[in-house]
Formats: C-alpha cells, sequence, structure tokens
C-alpha cells in the first residue's frame, strides 16, 4: 500500500508542474501582448503628434515662441491687470499724440521743464523748511553696456544685409516673392496712416492675436493646414508654368559645385 500512494504522488507532480508552467506562460505571454499594445499605443501617439499641423511650423508653445517670461505673460494675458494697464497705456499715448496732435518734442520740453522746476523748488525750499533735499541719482551709461549694445546692433545688421543679399542673388525664390508681398503690403498699410499709427496697430495685435491663437490652436492649425496644402498646388502650378523657366542666379551655380 505505502508503495501505490508513492507511485500515485509522483505522477501528480509532474501533472501539477505542468499545469503550473502553463500558467506562467499565460501570464507571461499577456505580460508581454500588452506591454507591447502599449509600446504600440505610445509609438502611434507619437507619430500623430509629429503629423499635427502647427502654424509656421511651430514646434514649441505659444508662450515659448514669445520668448518666455514676463513679455510673453503681458501678451498672453496671464495677468489681465498688468496687460490691460500696458495696453491702456498704449492706447493713451496713441491718442495723446495721434488725435490730439501733441507733439514729442513738445511733450518732452514740457516735461522737463516740470521735472526740473520741482526738483530745483524743492532743492530751495528744503532750506527754509528743515526738510531734507530730493535724492537725485546719479546715471551713468557704463562702457561695458554701450559696448553690448552697438555689438548686438551690429550683429542684426549684418544679419539683415546677409539677408538681403541672398534674396538679392536669386538664391531663394520664395523668400523673394514673400519679401516682395510684405513689403508691397507694407506699403499699403503706410499709404493709409503713419508710423505712429503702425506701432500702435502692430502693439494691439501683439495684446490680442496670440491669445487668441493660443485659445482656437486647434482649429486654426486645421484651417491652415488647409490653406498651406492649397497655396502649395497653386505654387506647384506657378512654378511649373513660369518660375522654373527663370534662370537661377550664379551664386547658386557655385553652391552646388
Amino acid at each position: 500500500m505505502a508503495e501505490l500512494e508513492g507511485e500515485r504522488e509522483r505522477e501528480r507532480e509532474p501533472v501539477a508542474e505542468s499545469v503550473e508552467d502553463k500558467i506562467t506562460e499565460k501570464i507571461h505571454g499577456g505580460d508581454s501582448s500588452s506591454s507591447s499594445s502599449s509600446d504600440s499605443d505610445d509609438d502611434k501617439l507619437d507619430a500623430v503628434k509629429s503629423k499635427v499641423f502647427r502654424l509656421f511650423g511651430r514646434e514649441k508653445p505659444v508662450h515659448k515662441v514669445l520668448g518666455g517670461g514676463k513679455p510673453a505673460d503681458v501678451f498672453l494675458w496671464r495677468n489681465k491687470k498688468i496687460s490691460a494697464g500696458v495696453l491702456g497705456g498704449a492706447t493713451a499715448v496713441w491718442v495723446f499724440f495721434e488725435l490730439l496732435e501733441y507733439h514729442l518734442i513738445t511733450l518732452l520740453c514740457h516735461l522737463s521743464i516740470f521735472s526740473l522746476a520741482v526738483l530745483f523748488l524743492w532743492s530751495n525750499a528744503s532750506n527754509f523748511l528743515n526738510k531734507p533735499p530730493p535724492k537725485i541719482p546719479e546715471v551713468v551709461l557704463s562702457e561695458k553696456c554701450v559696448r553690448e549694445v552697438a555689438s548686438g546692433l551690429r550683429i542684426e545688421i549684418n544679419r539683415g544685409f546677409v539677408v538681403l543679399r541672398d534674396i538679392a542673388s536669386g538664391r531663394d525664390l520664395k523668400k523673394f516673392l514673400a519679401v516682395i508681398a510684405g513689403l508691397w503690403a507694407l506699403s499699403l498699410v503706410g499709404s493709409c496712416c503713419n508710423i505712429l499709427t503702425l506701432l500702435y496697430i502692430s502693439f494691439v495685435l501683439l495684446h490680442t492675436v496670440p491669445v487668441l491663437y493660443e485659445k482656437y490652436e486647434d482649429q486654426v492649425d486645421a484651417y491652415s493646414e488647409k490653406t498651406w496644402i492649397e497655396i502649395k498646388k497653386q505654387y506647384a502650378v506657378l512654378d511649373e508654368k513660369y518660375l522654373s523657366k527663370i534662370p537661377k542666379g550664379p551664386l547658386k551655380e557655385k553652391k552646388k559645385d
């Protein structure tokens, strides 16, 4: 009897081991399939994100595109009181100079006269009133600051000259047409308003367009994608009929060599 029971226990052990092996295989197989499915889902999400069309090929958030920091916060109305104050101040300046026809030189002279008169009277009256005189700060421009500003201006001016040279040399036809169209549109705007009004309009657009674009980003990008596809189709037709027949500039041939 003892021998029979020992043989039965030996027969049960491999059966139990085979059952355990099957269970572990199923568990590991499920884990691998779930991990592979999750990986495939992540890959799909990344692919979808990479295929999303963004206006002007933008890859960063609007806040980063505007430079980040406090200026971007003002343009995107992160603090409504500060943004409204800045926009209200710009509006007051525009009304003051444009509608009331106050001149800049006259304003600066009047402000200087008022400030100097107040400080002069305060300084002389302090001796009679036994009060301390006004503390007038000493303003001195350091040589380092002036050099940094001049160096920055020089770099930007040279960069502008390089861009103009590339456009005039016939390297990039698209850039040439874009610049011509931009200058033509700017000339039309300039014929309708002066420089102050143009600056004010630009300032107002900076305070309205980015925040509206950030709010309706998906809708604007979808519409922009359709418009851009149509523009590329029209440009392809124009290039095939006319632009491809225009001889290229010599600098482009040298660059290829």
